[in-house]
């Protein structure tokens, strides 16, 4: 009898164990950023579609925003476009994409076929400045207040809920920056 239980708590095991997986990946999401309360890392990047302009992090402070990692060849970032759109036309403050190792053909390609909803993109083709961010991998989206202190960062697609928080997050900020 004790012989025909061994199998069947194995396999309880294995369930449990593959439980307890699927609970770790969906809490990946609510990974704290270290940055978090901390001053956006200082960079200078590229615009992808004026490769000559360069902007760095002072020339974004004085008004808060939301920046949105994406790439090309992000397929969870096709899923959350139709959010980004909304964030797009909604938003009270502006919506930065950060192009992240990307090639810049493709990017240009991807939002002629999807749209371009952000504000402006910055290019990071070799990846470092999303190193200073703490970037898992795309998409991820930062909420950075007038000061430059990055309030909140969301690993993973925009969907509803998402939105509707990054909508709450962004009003409250532009009440605080006064605009």
């Amino acid at each position: 009898m004790i012989r025909m239980l061994i199998p069947l708590a194995v396999f309880l095991a294995l369930v449990g164990l593959l439980i307890a997986g699927l609970q770790t990946a969906e809490n990946r999401k609510l990974v704290q950023s270290p940055l978090i309360g901390k001053p956006l890392p200082g960079f200078s990047l590229p615009g992808l579609h004026d490769p000559d302009t360069m902007t760095g992090r002072d020339d974004l402070i004085g008004e808060p925003f939301i920046l949105n990692v994406w790439g090309s060849w992000c397929w969870a970032c096709r899923a959350e476009h139709p959010f980004i759109e909304r964030l797009g036309r909604e938003a009270p403050i502006e919506l930065i994409g950060f192009n992240w190792k990307d090639e810049r053909s493709d990017a240009l390609r991807w939002l002629e076929q999807f749209g371009d909803a952000w504000d402006r993109h910055l290019v990071d083709y070799e990846g470092k400045v999303a190193i200073d961010l703490g970037v898992y991998g795309a998409p991820e989206t930062f909420l950075v207040d007038h000061e430059g202190v990055i309030r909140h960062k969301h690993i993973g697609p925009v969907d509803a809920n998402v939105f509707q928080d990054l909508m709450r997050r962004a009003m409250a900020l532009n009440s605080e920056a006064g605009s």
